[in-house]
């Protein structure tokens, strides 16, 4: 045998996939169903990595941006009015261990006017400082808070509420509190929009416009004490369930502590459905696949009965029969196993390149299928695909093992 002990099983194995010339002129054919086989596992494993990297990059996408917008935790009041003391209640808060940054923000319902015909609500967002994700998003303008020089006050506003109202950098906006109004006393105030963002979260770029906090307290009518939450932002995203309560305790009443992912549990639901489901449809694809290598390595059985029959004749074992078809089995995994992962790779790096698979903003939040490439992925789907190939050809491996050497060989 050639090569060895050791090698005759690869040897033969990859022979047989190679060459695949059987006694009766079906050579072509199976060489056409040996590529389809391998071509099958490949787009299977292929479409499972990206849908991973597609969920992964989703999940990714959306937390980044919600957390952008609101940290990893808000401390807001049980009262359904604003936290006082909220100098004491910062220090507070950033002297417990895990707490990167804590942001005042003052936030109330207000109406935008830019002439009669033109008004809009929307939720002022005042701040000390502008939040970082938000500042990376601005497309026109700048994106900065600082007064006019003639000391009229910044606004900043989404790209869809700008668009709705007609608005450019340098514009003219009145603002008006509804707090105010409910009081009988309303509070009027002129801004110019400094600069305009745009996140493709559709609820915020329509619906906030950002201002300094001391602006937004005197537009709403808060004390200089006085703000509508606080958001912490943790060094560690996954302690923010335990931070919370943590942060209730050290507040005591009326301070109320929310994650992020409470806040918005509707939308990080979804992403969680998607992590859920998707790969699993998917991953049927690459079990298909797996399962028509039981088809194929039965065509190879028939065809090389003879073959099979002058191996056991020349001494080949049952046992190293069903190996040398289980062997086929994991080399049409493999080779349509690495396929497909280097496919995956090409068309993930295209994505990210170039963004070739556009989405609705108003449906997924972003402008492009996102992409997020984990080394885990591509290690526990490349595994999966042998072991389910290398399963699938149990079935004729032990079909071709137990065929009578004799028979075979007179066999016609």
């Amino acid at each position: 045998m050639p090569h060895g002990r050791s090698s005759f099983i690869p040897f033969v194995a990859w022979r047989y996939l190679r060459q695949a010339q059987g006694q009766r002129g079906g050579g072509r054919f199976l060489q056409f169903i040996s590529a389809i086989a391998v071509g099958g596992v490949a787009i299977g494993v292929a479409a499972l990595v990206l849908a991973l990297a597609i969920v992964h990059g989703f999940s990714e996408e959306i937390e980044s941006k919600i957390i952008g917008f609101g940290a990893h935790v808000q401390v807001e009041s049980l009262t359904d009015g604003p936290l006082t003391d909220a100098a004491q209640k910062e220090h507070t808060l950033r002297a417990l261990e895990g707490v990167v940054d804590v942001a005042p923000v003052v936030s109330d319902v207000v109406l935008l006017r830019r002439s009669a015909a033109e008004v809009e609500g929307a939720a002022i967002w005042g701040t000390n400082a502008l939040p970082t994700y938000v500042a990376s998003q601005v497309r026109v303008g700048e994106a900065s808070l600082a007064p006019q020089p003639d000391g009229t006050p910044t606004l900043l506003v989404g790209q869809t509420l700008a668009r709705t109202l007609g608005l450019e950098v340098g514009a003219s906006l009145t603002v008006f509190s509804l707090q105010a109004q409910a009081q009988q006393r309303p509070t009027i105030r002129q801004f110019v929009v400094g600069g305009i963002f745009e996140t493709a979260l559709a609820d915020y770029d329509e619906r906030f416009v950002f201002s300094m906090a001391d602006e937004a307290r005197r537009l709403i009518g808060y004390g200089p004490d006085e703000v509508t939450r606080l958001d912490v932002t943790l060094d560690d995203p996954q302690t923010a369930a335990s931070m919370a309560r943590s942060i209730e305790e050290a507040l005591g009443f009326p301070a109320m502590a929310r994650t992020i992912f409470e806040v918005f549990r509707g939308l990080f639901a979804w992403v969680d459905l998607q992590q859920n489901i998707i790969p699993v449809v998917i991953a049927v694809i690459v079990l298909v696949a797996a399962f028509n290598i039981i088809g194929i390595l039965m065509m190879f059985v028939l065809e090389k009965t003879r073959a099979v029959g002058i191996l056991a004749s020349m001494g080949a074992s049952q046992a190293r029969i069903q190996r040398l078809f289980v062997g086929m089995g994991f080399l049409i995994g493999l080779v349509g196993t690495a396929l497909g992962l280097l496919l995956a790779l090409g068309l993930a790096l295209v994505q990210l390149r170039f963004g070739v698979i556009p989405l609705p903003a108003e449906a997924y939040f972003m402008t492009t299928a996102p992409i997020s490439l984990r080394g885990m992925d591509f290690l526990w789907v490349g595994l999966l695909s042998l072991a389910l190939c290398t399963l699938a050809a149990y079935i004729p491996a032990r079909i071709a093992a137990r065929l009578d050497p004799v028979r075979v060989i007179r066999f016609r």
